[in-house]
């Protein structure tokens, strides 16, 4: 097998975050459902946006907060997400790069539909209620797809929201084949548990037949196999052959190999300011540990890490170099 050019290429969501600070008041008023990520039209962001305070703009959505992640670990990610041609496309696009992410954003075929945006309401414990436009991700599919850098990545990264279009299903299915026909690995998060449980049975599906690292929180793992214990979902992931990583908050996480269980308690953390990006630094760090031959305890350490650092300020993405933090930890 030829080596890898890239250690990890994510597929998701190419989107870019409008964080504010919010009040449950201004939750019930909206019928947010607080913690969550709901998928919004045009005329529902518009009324969310009006009721936001000061607000923020970064670049984010879930895989591509990961890839951000593990250019920061010092490693070496690629990103296929779709963006349009507007001022937050050329936004998303410069961002990405400039933290060392080689990026693909629709090039093969364009559209005309605007960057997707997610309007994150933070309360004052640090939870974020999340409300995304999807836009021009919408419009991925599998001419967006090119075959070699999936073959060029050691572990193909998929980000579960991707599921709710049938185009980027299409696109997944064919990034699946490809990846295990090159003999590489195939990663999945799952995202949400609204997203596990409306499309419950075709991702036990893609779990059983093509996913080898399953990345979810407790409460997306107990809705996809409908459990309402860990060791009744690790018996449901032993059944599916999986690595999976199972994260619980400021309990830890929790790694299932098929065989044994790992824990791995949570970093220590001044302050939770905002736990927008946690799950998908998680990833990065256990994703950078995985691609360069580290252990699983200490992948998960890695992990942990940097999901401390980045729930410690608002935003989804390192606000310092994760690789110093991982030479200061001694990781």
């Amino acid at each position: 097998m030829a080596e890898a050019r890239f250690d990890v290429l994510g597929i998701g969501s190419a989107i870019v975050d409008i964080i504010a600070r919010a009040d449950e008041g201004t939750l019930a008023d909206l019928g947010l459902i607080k913690g969550t990520m709901a998928l919004t039209d045009a005329a529902k962001a518009k009324a969310i946006y009006d009721r936001m305070g000061s607000a923020i703009e970064v670049s984010g959505g879930s895989a591509a907060n990961t890839m951000a992640g593990i250019a920061s670990l010092g490693g070496s990610p690629c990103f296929i997400g779709k963006v349009g041609p507007d001022k937050l496309g050329e936004i998303f696009a410069h961002e990405i790069k400039a933290v060392g992410v080689e990026f693909h954003g629709g090039e093969a075929r364009p559209t005309q539909r605007p960057t997707a945006t997610c309007l994150i309401l933070v309360t004052p414990d640090g939870q974020r209620t999340m409300n995304t436009f999807l836009g021009a991700c919408t419009e991925l599919g599998p001419t967006d797809i090119d075959p070699e850098l999936l073959k060029a990545a050691q572990v193909t990264y998929i980000e579960g929201y991707q599921w709710d279009t049938p185009a980027a299903k299409e696109a997944i299915r064919k990034s699946c084949h490809t990846v295990k026909s090159a003999g590489r690995q195939v990663a999945l998060t799952l995202s949400d548990p609204f997203v596990a449980d409306r499309h419950r049975a075709e991702l036990l599906g893609l779990v059983r037949d093509d996913v080898d690292i399953l990345f979810a929180n407790q409460d997306e793992i107990f809705t996809l196999y409908q459990v309402s214990d860990l060791d009744a979902a690790a018996a449901r992931l032993r059944e599916a052959k999986v690595l999976a990583i199972v994260t619980r908050s400021a309990e830890g996480a929790m790694v299932f190999d098929g065989k044994t269980t790992l824990t791995v308690p949570a970093a220590p953390v001044a302050k939770v300011v905002d736990t927008t990006g946690a799950g998908d630094l998680f990833a990065a760090g256990f994703l950078y540990g995985y691609t360069h031959g580290r252990d699983l305890a200490h992948c998960a350490r890695i992990g942990a890490m940097a999901a401390a650092e980045v729930i410690g300020h608002m935003g989804a993405r390192p606000e310092v170099p994760l690789r110093d933090l991982m030479a200061k930890n001694g990781l």
